[in-house]
């Protein structure tokens, strides 16, 4: 199967011509349209197709390729149904080879032995996965290896001469070069990077495999400048899904596609030749296979709590963690994480940091809430009062950390996701102070039920960029975070507002949030002399839980309780516990539990806590999970209004939402305990922000029943 495709490269070498690699997102426009649109692209002279795997959360894509997936997932089509599109076209006379390029996480849900074996029966000769880098792919890619299929390996403009050294040293047919920073995409008005011949230079001086250069091409004027900077191939992506809906609304895809390859293949009108010798090193006129190249043996994944080697962090989780990402950002992670390590080891960092204390008003009280405690009739319930900290909430701790991480690399600007918006106000509030420029992503429907927080956001300086992607929430707002990160890495930092994304960020937000359990272990030691007997927290992405579970992991005595969002309850589809209800997969750059179809796609989550409602979780906790040590329940919409409302009322404390949910969840456990017993709940945020949604809610008669609570009547 690989075998076709260095056939392809060295025939077209032979003809002293480049190879034309075009994509096409299987299954659009329409359900029945792809094998045929498969045809047309080899009747204009494609040699090699890419027939792209739909993903619901593709972000290495821009906005053209993201439309056509969710048209795709739309139509119901999924890796099945692109085999099957493989076996079709195949027995309908396609020679081209073929490449299925898309996401892992589809893949890991079929089953990564099953997809390749039954690629391989259907005709497909390899791989493109675009968030799958060798590190994390090794035994990917040996199942790949054993059955004779292509893994392609990208190289990056950021990609070091190290780094291009062992992409080399993998690939079995040719390199995806990515000629640009940034995302697919095309306009035929925008002139390819001049640095193009000197970085393809640079690749060819360490391998003999070809080169193939894709991401912004659109005309032939594009690919005659992209051969003649010393590519071997063409990948024209984003143009062909925009061909495809042109002639779609004439009537005629597959016509309005075969002209447009033709106009780049200039196939049966004699197009220029490259000018390239096709001599051997011997001086035969002959051209030379591409060496099949070995393969580095896998490495060992450890388990990793500690660190293993100096300026090293471990980068899993047990069986979770990881950095599953685009090329483009390889570089980008490893550079921070190399900063981290260092910063870590330096007593001037920390101190740095805690001399922010007084800004951020810690320590945090941890407050024995009496009225509750008589009310459960059980343990002490003790509050830790992160939602007193500057911005009213824990966000502020890894806020403050992270801009102090960011200035210390020399950069000049922060773009941060935000759900709640408290992360979002935490980032915007150290910018203004530091005086940088402050950009936030958010999910258009939070946009509208954190009114007030966008507002915050605003009046500090920053700009808020409502994304109308996917559901609109916390998850399409970390895609387009991570699409604008990928184009400004020199001057951009990401700050990362919860325990989630790629390495080393889990570890980074949670040792900056470590500080919420430090303090309870010694202000519950100082009140009772001992420790808890449990702590609980609220989950999301899990920035505030693993903040306060983290220096009790290795206290087995005490109870490490985690309380996702039940939403409309978990015998539903519209809930968010992802720890309770997910399955393990790979998003947002690590492989964790994540809420999914039964084909890989993330599916839409519900819970009335905007900064609850998310797919996915950190992957320390889904460790804890899986070892057992850590204990996740769920609270429901109503149990969580439930618990604002106790809490309001007995306490004269209006929580958050998010933090509404282990209020619930600590309550119930605390009932269940003697009452010389101690239970510790992360208050994580401030209420002021939920008023307004509370009141919305209260509105509806049914819901003020339901709660016996008529305050909005």
């Amino acid at each position: 199967m690989a075998e076709a495709i260095k056939k392809t490269f060295a025939d077209k070498r032979e003809q002293d011509q480049a190879v034309l690699v075009n994509f096409l997102t299987a299954g659009f426009p329409t359900r029945d349209a792809t094998v045929d649109l498969m045809l047309a692209l080899e009747r204009g002279g494609t040699d090699i197709i890419e027939l792209g795997v739909p993903f619901s959360d593709p972000i290495a894509d821009g906005p053209v390729i993201q439309k056509a997936n969710t048209i795709a997932i739309e139509n119901d089509v999924h890796y099945t149904d692109c085999l099957q599109y493989i076996r079709e076209a195949r027995s309908k006379g396609l020679k081209c080879p073929v490449l299925l390029m898309g996401y892992y996480n589809p893949l890991i849900a079929y089953g990564e032995e099953k997809a390749v074996e039954d690629a391989k029966e259907a005709g497909a000769n390899g791989y493109i996965m675009v968030d799958l880098p060798p590190e994390e792919a090794m035994k990917f890619r040996n199942i790949c290896t054993k059955l004779g299929m292509s893994y392609v390996p990208l190289v990056a403009p950021s990609t070091n001469i190290d780094r291009v050294k062992f992409l080399a040293s993998i690939a079995d047919s040719f390199i995806y070069v990515v000629s640009k920073m940034g995302v697919t995409g095309s306009s035929s008005g925008v002139a390819m990077s001049a640095s193009l011949p000197e970085l393809l230079a640079r690749i060819r001086a360490l391998t003999p495999v070809p080169l193939a250069v894709g991401f912004g091409i659109d005309n032939r004027t594009h690919f005659d400048f992209v051969t003649s900077a010393g590519a071997d191939g063409v990948v024209i992506g984003s143009r062909i899904i925009k061909v495809v809906l042109e002639g779609a609304a004439a009537g005629d895809a597959p016509k309005a596609l075969e002209e447009y390859a033709r106009s780049i293949s200039l196939k049966d009108q004699n197009p220029p030749a490259l000018g390239r010798s096709k001599k051997s090193p011997n001086g035969d006129n002959v051209a030379q296979p591409v060496p099949t190249l070995p393969i580095p043996p896998a490495t060992p994944v450890d388990d990793g709590l500690e660190v293993k080697a100096p300026g090293k962090l471990p980068s899993r989780f047990g069986l979770f963690g990881g950095a599953y990402v685009p090329e483009s950002l390889v570089d980008c992670l490893a550079e921070l994480e190399a900063a981290y390590a260092e910063a870590s080891q330096d007593p001037a960092f920390w101190k740095e940091f805690e001399d922010m204390f007084g800004y951020i008003n810690r320590p945090s009280q941890l407050y024995l809430a009496e009225r509750l405690t008589e009310e459960m009739g059980g343990a002490n319930i003790w509050l830790k009062r992160e939602d007193l900290n500057h911005t009213g909430s824990h966000k502020i701790n890894n806020a403050v950390g992270q801009i102090l991480l960011a200035r210390r690399l020399g950069k000049t600007r922060i773009i941060a996701e935000t759900g709640a918006g408290q992360h979002g106000v935490a980032t915007a509030t150290v910018c203004a102070k530091y005086g940088m420029e402050c950009v936030i992503y958010m999910g258009a429907e939070d946009v509208r039920r954190q009114e007030l927080n966008v507002f915050r956001i605003k009046m500090l300086g920053g700009k808020v960029v409502p994304v109308t992607s996917g559901s609109q929430t916390l998850k399409d707002a970390v895609n387009e975070a991570m699409r604008e990160w990928v184009t400004r890495l020199d001057s951009t930092h990401y700050l990362i507002g919860s325990a989630i994304g790629p390495h080393p960020f889990p570890t980074i937000v949670r040792d900056f949030q470590r500080v919420i359990g430090r303090e309870i272990k010694s202000q519950l030691a100082e009140k009772r002399g001992k420790l808890p007997d449990a702590v609980v927290a609220c989950v999301g992405g899990g920035s505030n839980a693993i903040g306060t579970f983290y220096d009790f992991i290795n206290d087995e005595s005490v109870r490490l309780v985690g309380v996702e969002a039940g939403g409309h309850g978990v015998d539903t589809e519209l809930h968010s516990a992802t720890l309770s209800k997910g399955v393990i997969g790979v998003v947002h750059g690590a492989s964790s539990y994540i809420i999914q179809s039964a084909t890989g796609q993330l599916t839409p989550t519900h819970s009335i806590s905007a900064g609850l409602d998310y797919n996915s979780v950190g992957p320390e906790h889904s460790h804890l999970k899986f070892t057992g040590r850590a204990e996740y329940i769920v609270a429901d919409d109503f149990e969580c209004l439930q618990g604002f409302k106790m809490v309001t009322e007995m306490e004269g404390i209006i929580p958050a939402l998010e933090s509404s949910h282990a209020l619930w969840g600590g309550m119930q456990l605390a009932k269940t305990l003697p009452k010389d017993k101690d239970v510790v709940i992360c208050l994580s945020g401030n209420g002021a922000k939920d008023v307004a949604e509370v009141l919305l809610t209260l509105k509806d008669k049914k819901w003020a029943d339901k709660l016996d609570w008529h305050v909005a009547q």
